[in-house]
């Protein structure tokens, strides 16, 4: 059975355009509510049932927050309110507080004018597809029945120390006895939820914090700096003399960094480095690191040197997690700054990222530049082709590219195709040896793709 509502990440879109719209996060709320407290409505904890909503900094949140808190309240469900928050920070918070369920009104790295709606389960995890499956059936059978009676509809309160318990547990997994003293930090929050807690945690931490992408005003989020616009990070490090720059996206759970020199280290190279000092330290539960198809055979090839493993999954960060959970791993994550340290967090945590990176700093003694070069990368080339209507991959003559550019790349390469879960956008992909070649086989494919797309 096909979902509707639900992709790879929760349920996103245009704001006030079908799905994220009031009227249907309203109903989300109300499904999603009835699925987690038992159909007389008592709650399985023995208390009140409980959902809480953060949210990052886009203005379609001051209509999507109030329209999930009615949806909760209406059957019965006390709501927290958490203000604009880091997704992990929802996660955590939904775990600690207790709560049936929680709530990210957020669309992570895409602009202001969409937004979504992230759930997580009691135990601070996003749900399964299975749930989110049953979710979506029980927003077609909602009718009267759903309702809580008038003596037992919910009450909404706002939680006022939200930040400052995520900014303690951020601090939390840096190791004792280390201090960030005598670093200077560039941070980049995206103009989004981590806005406030982020450079906090750094600053108390001991560093002297270079803050940009912190004047939220509703529609700034993204908008040229974060972790999908790092050059202004990167400039930012080269022009105050920084040890190292901290980009993270509009909801806080990707990380991307940059060196002393101002020169950009993606997911990969920080995977990769986390993963041999979690390794050396006895740390790397099952011995491998979890990642997409996505990363870079240079990762693969460098840990293999190491003994350490490699394991990949489709594209999503929920993926990744999955098989994590499944075999008992504690580290995975994505090429595009997902980083799911399951020690420390339920979900990708951009910041707890970068202190993970920053401990290993500490430690070496050495540059950023020396320490995040870990591996060199083979050449990669990712191309988006924006399309309409059906996606254009059954096209005869897009099968046809793709398989010329898979003969022409052979044992030395690889190609990559995907539709993204989250956006109308052909992903293509490919990496080998010769840089030149890798570019002809993209460029060929897009091409072909965007015909197709008309």
């Amino acid at each position: 059975m096909t979902r509707d509502l639900f992709g790879t990440d929760g349920i996103r879109g245009t704001a006030n355009s079908e799905p994220m719209t009031a009227e249907t996060a309203l109903r989300v709320a109300m499904a999603a509510g009835r699925h987690f407290v038992h159909s007389n409505g008592a709650p399985k904890t023995g208390h009140r049932p409980l959902a809480v909503i953060g949210k990052d900094t886009r203005l379609s949140g001051y209509m999507l927050e109030p329209a999930m808190v009615a949806g909760f309240t209406s059957i019965g469900m006390d709501v927290v309110l958490l203000g604009p928050l880091p997704t992990p920070a929802v996660a955590s918070l939904t775990r600690s507080l207790r709560a049936d369920l929680g709530v990210m009104l957020s669309a992570s790295h895409n602009p202001y004018q969409d937004n979504g709606i992230k759930l997580f389960g009691p135990d601070g995890f996003k749900l399964s597809d299975a749930v989110e499956q049953e979710i979506e059936e029980r927003i077609d059978r909602l009718g009267a029945g759903d309702r809580a009676p008038a003596d037992r509809l919910g009450r909404a309160r706002r939680l006022d120390d939200a930040q400052g318990r995520y900014i303690e547990i951020a601090k939390n997994t840096f190791p004792k006895g280390l201090r960030l003293d005598g670093l200077k930090l560039v941070v980049d929050c995206a103009n989004g939820a981590a806005y406030r807690v982020a450079p906090r945690v750094l600053f108390e931490l001991g560093a002297e914090v270079v803050e940009i992408g912190v004047q939220p005003n509703g529609t700034n989020i993204n908008a040229g700096c974060g972790a999908t616009a790092p050059q202004a990070m990167c400039n930012a490090v080269v022009e105050h003399g920084a040890h190292l720059g901290i980009a993270l996206d509009g909801d806080a759970d990707r990380l991307i960094m940059a060196d002393e020199r101002g020169r950009i280290i993606d997911g990969d190279q920080i995977m990769g480095l986390i993963a041999t000092s979690w390794s050396e330290a006895g740390l790397l539960r099952g011995g491998a690191l979890v990642t997409t198809v996505m990363s870079n055979l240079g990762l693969e090839k460098y840990l293999a040197g190491l003994g350490i493993g490699m394991h990949r999954t489709k594209v999503g960060d929920r993926y990744v997690l999955e098989q994590m959970r499944a075999e008992g791993f504690n580290l995975g994550g994505e090429q595009s700054g997902h980083m799911i340290m399951s020690d420390h967090a339920t979900t990708g945590d951009g910041l707890i990222a970068a202190l993970q990176v920053l401990a290993v700093l500490i430690a070496s003694g050495r540059p950023m530049s020396e320490v995040a070069s870990i591996f060199t990368p083979l050449p990669q080339l990712l191309k988006n082709v924006r399309y309409s209507g059906e996606p254009p991959l059954g096209a005869d003559a897009v099968k046809a590219a793709i398989a010329a550019g898979e003969a022409r790349l052979a044992d030395s390469g690889r190609v990559l195709i995907r539709k993204s879960g989250t956006e109308p956008l052909i992903r293509v992909m490919a990496e080998g040896e010769d840089r030149k070649l890798v570019e002809a086989v993209v460029n060929d494919i897009a091409r072909e793709i965007e015909h197709a797309a008309g």
